[in-house]
């Protein structure tokens, strides 16, 4: 079943909720700016007006988590614009994700394709907890809540709207890496509904 929520391996499927972008063109927290120069020249994407994620407490005292936050929010939105373009061979996932993280997102995005769906709505982000363990190695946990995210059919523009719930609330795990022109890329991703760190 379809969800919309940014799922990679994980517990969901393609047909309730979806979560979702100038990357930053967020309308709630504004996507933190890593303190390090971009030279990584990441791609600016803006997703339609009827979908919306927002970051809360997306930001640290330290730069380095910021910078992982930050590439974080721009992968999220990554997935969903290529979802909402419909576009399997969308380049800008693997800008943000990489190995098995990239292989589960490119096939997320295809069951959309496949079943003539998009998604619309609102996500909300919250609760992250970066780790940065290593040079270049970090994990990040982090929560949605996707009550307001919903599938939406492409040919007729049908909304497939689902009540909340605890499985509404999704508590993702993730793990990434830094690429040499710096863009912090998620490596593995994996999610659980109504986790109750998310719940609570």
């Amino acid at each position: 079943m379809l969800t919309a929520c940014n799922s990679s391996n994980s517990d969901s499927g393609a047909n309730d909720e979806i979560a979702g972008a100038d990357l930053g063109a967020t309308k709630a927290s504004a996507t933190p700016s890593p303190s390090v120069t971009d030279s990584a020249r990441r791609p600016k994407v803006t997703l339609p007006s009827d979908v919306t994620n927002s970051f809360e407490s997306w930001n640290t005292s330290d730069a380095t988590e910021n910078a992982v936050l930050a590439d974080t929010s721009r992968r999220i939105n990554a997935l969903d614009y290529a979802i909402t373009q419909n576009n399997t061979e969308e380049s800008i996932l693997s800008f943000y994700y990489k190995e098995e993280a990239l292989v589960s997102a490119s096939q997320w995005v295809k069951e959309f394709v496949d079943a003539k769906k998009s998604m619309t709505g609102e996500t909300r982000f919250f609760k992250p907890t970066a780790d940065v363990y290593d040079k270049g190695r970090a994990t990040l946990t982090y929560c949605s809540f996707e009550g307001k995210a919903y599938v939406k059919d492409v040919e007729t523009g049908e909304i497939e709207r689902t009540p909340v719930s605890a499985k509404s609330y999704i508590l993702y795990v993730t793990r990434l890496e830094q690429s040499d022109t710096g863009v912090w890329q998620t490596a593995t991703l994996s999610s659980e509904r109504g986790n109750h760190r998310c719940t609570s």
